[in-house]
């Protein structure tokens, strides 16, 4: 369980534990147990998002917690129809009184557009001002103290070069999707540019990595779960894993992943051909 207790730094300096414990699609019912068996196994780092709806019950999760609060490093983000810096203000309020929370550790713009445009050419309008407007707010939440680092999730370079020339503030992180057969090369080199902190979600894509032969095979090579092996794979890339499980035996198994793919098995697997079924957005 190493892997959960290094930590890696982001943009703005500030530490950030290597795996986290992702909250998508985690029901209201099971969300706090599953902050105290991800907290048992050792896991320190809890990612959710207002969108995401269980906050509240997070926060039961964190407050039931035998330790301090700095021993813990939480994430929420602002959802993506939100572009207004009243808004996203009061939004910052409200998801620290769900979390029962005096600050938060990290909280993301979601997206750069509303879900309902993300991928959309018909819908090119690209909210430049209005996602500057949204990070200003964060900015001075970050100056009250109600947050210590902000960042941005499923942001293109082009969204991030906006963001930066607009605010002269580079976000700590940008969380998007990362698994074998999907890897942004442009973000990747535009983040290690910049120094801000890519965090890979879906690293199992959505569960649907786990039937190819090659991932198989190769996994039975090195002795490992599929999982395991699609987990290590975006944690060696550079990026942050957020594996998401409600199985506190997954949990576990998910953060072993203290092995090591060759230069050649990592060429192997980033040639991987796999086209990931659209779903649900996260």
């Amino acid at each position: 369980m190493e892997n959960t207790k290094i930590k890696w730094t982001m943009a703005d300096g500030r530490y950030i534990p290597s795996l986290g414990l992702g909250f998508w699609q985690v029901s209201k019912e099971d969300a706090a147990r599953v902050v105290k068996e991800g907290y048992e196994v050792g896991y320190r780092h809890f990612d959710t998002a207002i969108a995401y709806d269980n906050e509240t019950e997070i926060g039961e999760g964190l407050a039931a917690l035998p330790c301090p609060r700095e021993e813990v490093f939480v994430t929420s983000k602002i959802p993506a129809q939100i572009k207004s810096y009243e808004e996203a203000k009061k939004a910052i309020d409200e998801s620290l009184d769900r979390l029962g929370l005096d600050y938060l550790d990290l909280m993301l713009i979601h997206a750069p557009k509303p879900w309902s445009e993300m991928r959309d050419p018909n819908k090119p309008y690209r909210y430049e001002k209005e996602n500057a407007e949204v990070f200003k707010a964060m900015i001075e939440a970050q100056k009250e103290g109600k947050i210590k680092s902000i960042g941005v999730s499923n942001f293109t370079v082009s969204d991030l070069e906006s963001l930066i020339e607009k605010t002269g503030v580079v976000p700590a992180v940008n969380q998007i999707p990362c698994y074998i057969g999907h890897i942004e090369e442009d973000v990747f080199a535009f983040c290690k540019e910049r120094r801000i902190l890519i965090e890979g979600y879906s690293p199992l894509a959505t569960g649907q990595l786990v039937d190819l032969p090659a991932i198989k095979e190769l996994a039975k090579k090195k002795g490992v779960t599929i999982p395991q092996l699609c987990i290590r794979f975006v944690y060696q890339l550079g990026a942050l894993p957020l594996p998401k499980t409600t199985h506190k035996e997954y949990m576990e198994s998910n953060a072993k992943i203290d092995f090591a793919f060759t230069p050649e098995e990592m060429e192997f697997l980033k040639g991987v051909a796999f086209t990931r079924v659209p779903g649900k957005k996260k």
